[in-house]
């Protein structure tokens, strides 16, 4: 078994080599405005997380998509929006990969409105949940009550999922104490002690269950959350209205690769392991979402009725509100 350090480092090391692969992607430092094919802008920045759901952008640029589309794409390595806000008000990020309940979120503070461009994922059984190291005494998800959980951020993914989950074994929200850890520290936090159990995502469940022998104890994404859509690249509503024919191009090609991500196993591996650094044992063995080929509002709606059910926004949210329009 790799001690705490050294899980740790490995894990930091596929954000850090993603953030290398980004440096070298395609097109210059500044955006620049340009009518190839009657768009109003070609050089794209675009917001990563490294994640399977980024894969598609990578299929779409080693394919040749985007520049069929007289788009230059460049990327730059995000952990979540609300961290580069600014830039993405002011344009300096075009568009951005970003999870359904973080884009509902930022619209109901007032920070700026969004919109989703594409969908990336939805959920899937063995993609997301809470893990404890082979000898908690937590056998049962009724045993979190009184527990500590890290999560990757508060009010995300994590805690809203958890919650619905909790429902269903006779726990509140209030039942459990959720404390933000990094992805990349939670192993060793867990395995130290100084927390009781963790939300993962994948290729961190992965790693869980080879190097402290974890056991999934509530999967997130099963049950009352099954199908839930995740997230997908978005954009705010005011990009949108600038560049409605650069917004279209965009979405074109990125159909094209999702269409790809969602029947070709093999090419959605290569693409995780080239690009976001995900080993190949593990990228060929691990549980993967459903990747969308459409928007669609009323799969939407589940994700912001749970926002309002746990109270997370202050606001009822109409899905439709929520959507770019198709590309012409």
């Amino acid at each position: 078994m790799r001690t705490g350090r050294t899980v740790r480092n490995t894990l930091i090391g596929l954000v850090a080599a993603l953030a290398l692969a980004a440096c070298g992607s395609s097109g210059t430092d500044a955006a620049k405005s340009g009518n190839a094919a009657g768009l109003e802008k070609t050089e794209l920045n675009i917001g990563i997380v490294p994640v399977p759901s980024t894969a598609p952008l990578f299929i779409a640029q080693e394919r040749g998509f985007f520049k069929a589309e007289g788009l230059t794409i460049k990327t730059e390595t995000i952990q979540a929006p609300q961290a580069v806000m600014p830039k993405i008000i002011n344009g300096g990020i075009d568009a951005f990969l970003t999870s359904y309940i973080s884009l509902i979120t930022i619209s109901d503070s007032g920070a700026t409105k969004l919109k989703m461009l594409a969908e990336s994922q939805q959920g899937a059984p063995g993609i997301s949940g809470v893990i404890v190291v082979k000898d908690s005494p937590i056998k049962d998800p009724k045993d979190l009550k009184g527990k500590t959980i890290a999560v990757n951020a508060l009010k995300g993914l994590g805690e809203v999922t958890l919650s619905a989950q909790l429902k269903v074994h006779g726990l509140a929200p209030t039942d459990v104490k959720l404390v933000p850890v990094p992805f990349a520290e939670q192993l060793a936090q867990l395995k130290a002690g100084t927390v009781d159990a963790a939300w993962l995502t994948e290729p961190y469940i992965s790693a869980a269950q080879k190097d402290l022998g974890g056991r999934l104890l509530v999967d997130t994404l099963s049950g009352p959350t099954e199908g839930l859509p995740l997230d997908g690249w978005a954009t705010t509503a005011d990009w949108l209205t600038k560049y409605p024919k650069t917004a279209a191009a965009f979405q074109r090609a990125i159909a094209k690769a999702q269409q790809i991500a969602a029947t070709d196993r093999q090419a959605l591996n290569k693409a995780i392991t080239t690009y976001i650094k995900i080993p190949a044992e593990v990228a060929s063995t691990m549980a993967m979402g459903t990747f969308s080929t459409s928007l669609n509002p009323t799969r939407i709606q589940r994700v912001a009725d749970l926002l309002n059910e746990f109270q997370v926004v202050k606001n009822k949210v109409d899905a439709t509100t929520l959507v770019a329009a198709p590309p012409q």
